[in-house]
């Protein structure tokens, strides 16, 4: 077997700075951490990036910046690989055997993921009416979807993707500064069509859809006016579509490390299980939605509402409520001052 999936190893008592030199010499964005050939955890470009921004010492072991809950296959080919590759949007996975030994890493380049998503047309609506209270102070100056993200306001950053991914029609239902944004938008070159849809009282996230009876006829994209998704649209659409979904929610996977050992015990106090500083594993609501045009027909009147308590009505009702699945670092959340922050540094 070809072993040129070696130069990707390192173990854990290499340096971070070590570490970041092999990365620009083999010309690639990450390198995986094992023991005798034993996975053990990643270290990518944005692994360090985010160790440097917490004060990290670089020249500390590899293993205090990495990622210790790596994605990884056992015993696949390269096409099924290369699928899961797709779909979390990742560029290279390793190849275990039974015992977690490391045999192959696969690749896959990013730019070939995005030169080979496919282009779909459909119709986005996003959520812009909202006071954004969650960034205040900034907020109390400009509406929430001209915040800047880099040198670029948030909804054209969604937008832009959107437009990026094919799509050229899009609705914003806005409220809060709406003259601003109607402002922002009318004044500069774009290759999309934008329409503004007025709400005049506050509709939720999900009411505010009832300005858009007549003009969507077929199924589309609502997203809310802070997430930015680095994601196939057109596979989303498709597995929407194969499981006849009458919306599908986009879900993000999320761990968060318990710093404690957790002790689960019966009823009689007995312990049943120990784990020390276990990871947890949870899905999040990323705000953004494959709808079919049944929801905006459903609308009969003028009602606040958020859309996830319209969720949990069709699926209390029966409807076909699915979710699709994509990676926590596919998911950037713009909505929260930390957060805004953290999506800053990685556009500046």
């Amino acid at each position: 077997m070809n072993d040129y999936y070696k130069n990707y190893l390192i173990t854990e008592d290499v340096k971070v700075i070590d570490a970041m030199k092999k990365l620009s010499e083999i010309g690639s964005k990450i390198l995986f951490i094992h023991d005798n050939f034993v996975l053990k955890a990643s270290i990518s470009d944005g692994d360090i990036r985010r160790y440097i921004l917490k004060s990290g010492d670089l020249n500390e072991n590899v293993i205090k910046a990495a990622n210790h809950s790596p994605k990884y296959l056992i015993n696949v080919n390269y096409k099924d690989a290369e699928k899961f590759m797709r779909q979390n949007l990742i560029e290279a996975v390793p190849i275990l055997n039974d015992n977690n030994t490391i045999t192959n890493i696969y690749f896959l380049n990013n730019n070939y993921i995005e030169r080979h998503f496919k282009k779909i047309d459909v119709p986005v609506v996003m959520m812009a009416g909202g006071k954004g209270t969650r960034l205040y102070p900034y907020t109390k100056v400009l509406p929430k979807p001209l915040i800047p993200v880099g040198d670029i306001p948030i909804a054209e950053r969604i937008i832009n993707q959107f437009y990026n991914g094919g799509c050229k029609n899009f609705y914003l239902i806005v409220n809060h500064m709406k003259n601003m944004i109607k402002s922002y938008f009318n004044d500069i070159d774009k290759p999309y069509n934008i329409q503004f849809l007025d709400e005049y009282e506050p509709l939720g996230t999900g009411g505010g859809l009832i300005y858009l009876k007549g003009l969507i006829n077929s199924t589309f994209i609502l997203t809310n006016c802070d997430v930015l998704l680095n994601v196939d649209y057109s596979n989303i659409l498709e597995h929407h579509n194969d499981n006849n979904n009458l919306i599908t929610m986009i879900v993000a996977e999320q761990k968060i490390q318990v710093p404690y050992g957790v002790v689960e015990f019966d009823n009689n106090n007995k312990i049943t299980s120990m784990k020390e500083k276990p990871i947890i594993k949870y899905y999040t609501n990323t705000g953004c939605y494959i709808v079919n045009p049944k929801v905006l027909e459903d609308l009969n009147e003028k009602k606040s509402v958020d859309f996830p308590d319209m969720i949990d009505k069709y699926r209390n009702k029966g409807e076909n409520i699915g979710v699709y699945t994509i990676s926590e670092d596919s998911f950037i959340d713009m909505g929260e001052l930390d957060k805004l922050d953290a999506a800053n540094n990685m556009f500046y």
